[in-house]
């Protein structure tokens, strides 16, 4: 038994209590923490369409031990004050079995440990700072840490023959992923990889000039410069490179892994190597669920009407929701609520290689989702795919 595991298995034997005769007919409760709002919107808050439709696949099946999944929605925006008030609404006052999301690490920081004393799973489709899932029994991220990676995107440039000889580092100091990755994971990989940084740049995510910290830049030319920001902040980086005439490859992780970014960049930063873990040309069930999703977004009236990782981990969290449920035979009788949630979080645990849409999906002892990686470059203003690591 492992240590994730000791606690969830001690409240299984602590005892049951007899469901109510009437409970038979009532529907399995998720929370689902959104956000809808904040500083990584452009990736998150299409999430919401994903999971709707794997609950409709999963009620059109037929349920999950005869029962329907129900979702109950709250937008944190982003907020990680908001996501403890939201994990504490859905274990008190909804009943709920488990929690989808919070979505960011900042988020996570503050959910996760608040979900462990009320005993509920809460998986994140996104949180990507090493090891914050780690500590506790009921925390669960369907990520990749992004020390794992930006370990990937750097070997797979490296395996290509790529220009890769000299490093720097750009990191927005305001966000929690952002600055571990400018502060703690990019210095460990380059270090590992022979690197010493040229140079090191900071700047808030939401600057509106980074023309300083590209100047700073200039003026020690590299290969590559690994990189710790959302998405629009990413942009404004590379714009600016661009305007400067810098060159260089920008690397990075999922931060940045927003699949309208080639579009949104307006011609610069060719060359940016990311690491996703959805690729939708992957196989004939990405493309129909990519396919089903633009349809929904269309009808929704999101901007982005591409599916992008985030959200295809969302659908996938659904799914083993639905597995750990179906496992623990949940019945949603909020008599044996703690019981149940234990329980579904310890068949959590147990899954190995689950055929979710992004590929075979197993929990390490961490906490984390091991899966496939898709390194993926600017090509010609669009993605392209750059190489496979399998995990």
């Amino acid at each position: 038994m492992t240590p994730r595991t000791a606690l969830i298995t001690t409240m299984l034997l602590a005892g049951v209590v007899l469901a109510s005769p009437t409970w038979a007919a009532e529907k399995l409760i998720l929370g689902y923490s959104m956000a809808k709002t904040g500083p990584f919107v452009s990736l998150a808050n299409s999430n919401e369409v994903a999971a709707d439709i794997a609950v409709e696949e999963i009620n059109a099946a037929g349920g999950v031990n005869g029962r329907e999944i129900e979702l109950v929605k709250f937008d944190t925006a982003g907020n990680p004050k908001q996501a403890a008030v939201a994990v504490r609404k859905f274990a008190k006052d909804v009943k709920a079995l488990a929690v989808i999301g919070p979505f960011s690490s900042s988020e996570c920081k503050v959910a996760f440990p608040a979900g462990e004393r009320l005993g509920i799973a809460q998986m994140s489709m996104a949180s990507s700072a090493p090891n914050l899932a780690k500590p506790y029994k009921f925390a669960f991220r369907n990520t990749t840490d992004e020390f794992t990676v930006i370990s990937l995107v750097l070997k797979t440039i490296k395996d290509k023959g790529l220009p890769a000889s000299s490093a720097a580092i750009a990191y927005a100091t305001d966000d929690t992923v952002s600055k571990i990755i400018g502060t703690k994971v990019l210095p460990k990989i380059l270090k590992t990889a022979g690197y010493a940084p040229k140079q090191v740049v900071t700047f808030k995510y939401a600057a509106f000039d980074l023309s300083p910290q590209v100047s700073r830049l200039a003026q020690t030319p590299v290969d590559l410069i690994g990189l710790g920001a959302p998405p629009e902040a990413a942009i404004k980086l590379a714009k600016e490179m661009k305007r400067q005439g810098l060159k260089g490859r920008i690397f990075g992780g999922t931060t940045v892994a927003d699949v309208e970014l080639p579009k949104r960049m307006d011609g610069a930063g060719e060359g940016m190597t990311i690491g996703r873990t959805f690729y939708r040309n992957v196989s004939d069930r990405t493309r129909a669920f990519a396919k089903k999703f633009a349809a929904r977004a269309r009808a929704a009236g999101l901007k982005r009407t591409e599916a992008n990782q985030f959200d295809a981990a969302t659908y996938d969290i659904v799914y083993l929701y639905a597995a750990a449920m179906k496992a623990a035979g949940a019945t949603g009788d909020p008599t044996k609520i703690a019981e149940e949630r234990a329980a579904i979080a310890s068949a959590l645990n147990r899954l190995k290689n689950f055929p979710a849409l992004e590929g075979p999906i197993s929990f390490g002892a961490n906490g984390d989702a091991l899966k496939p990686l898709y390194v993926l470059e600017i090509k010609s203003g669009a993605w392209s795919l750059l190489g496979t690591q399998a995990r």
